[in-house]
């Protein structure tokens, strides 16, 4: 059995805890975490790139000069590709990025990506995270005494105000709600911060 300790947000140890094994420490499966984070990043580029072919641009409906008598190569429109104007060939066009990943491999691979942040050291649980102020100095405060010293992401299975407008403001701080976690958040940043209540809420739903 997993275990790690609560803290406060003061950074005192509250209690032990002890974390399902399934979730939180499983030998992560890279072929699966890397799809997903495809996934994910495919999902957000648009693919609206578009050029036109020969078909599409305008003009071009003669014939430059006859066929033959002018000493010129034979050309049948100043449309053609190898004209200044002309159309592209082989050129991009609208298309879809997105790929699927079926349910068990999304579930693993959350699970790899949470099981990396505990094995890394990067998984701090605190008791709450009910802040006093929506400064972003007070939050950054907080985590440095978390010792969470690079990027980090705040998770909750409520809505923490405070947290969420304090952490707007700084660049290597974000947070997500628990419903909205995603493998490519977990995997870019460096920590993990989530409050005890989440915990168990994440191992009710992938254990």
């Amino acid at each position: 059995m997993a275990k790690t300790v609560v803290y406060s947000l003061n950074g005192e140890k509250v209690k032990d805890l002890e974390l399902n094994s399934k979730v939180w420490d499983i030998e992560a499966n890279e072929v699966v975490l890397t799809d997903a984070i495809k996934v994910q990043v495919n999902s957000e580029r648009q693919g609206t790139a578009k050029v036109k072919t020969r078909a599409e641009v305008s003009g071009g409906g003669r014939k430059p000069w006859r066929q033959k008598g002018t000493g010129r190569a034979r050309q049948g429109s100043i449309r053609s590709p190898q004209w200044r104007h002309g159309g592209i060939v082989f050129g991009p066009s609208p298309r879809s990025y997105e790929i699927k990943q079926n349910k068990k491999e999304r579930t693993l691979a959350l699970k790899s990506a949470l099981s990396l942040k505990y094995q890394e050291k990067g998984l701090i649980v605190v008791e709450n995270l009910n802040l006093e102020t929506n400064k972003t100095k007070e939050l950054a405060k907080t985590l440095e005494t978390l010792k969470a010293t690079g990027k980090t992401l705040i998770i909750s299975n409520e809505t923490v105000e405070n947290v969420m407008l304090s952490a707007r403001n700084n660049k290597n701080i974000s947070y997500a709600a628990l419903n909205e976690i995603n493998v490519y958040d977990l995997v870019n940043n460096a920590f993990l911060i989530i409050d005890e209540a989440s915990v168990k809420k994440l191992e009710e739903v992938l254990g």
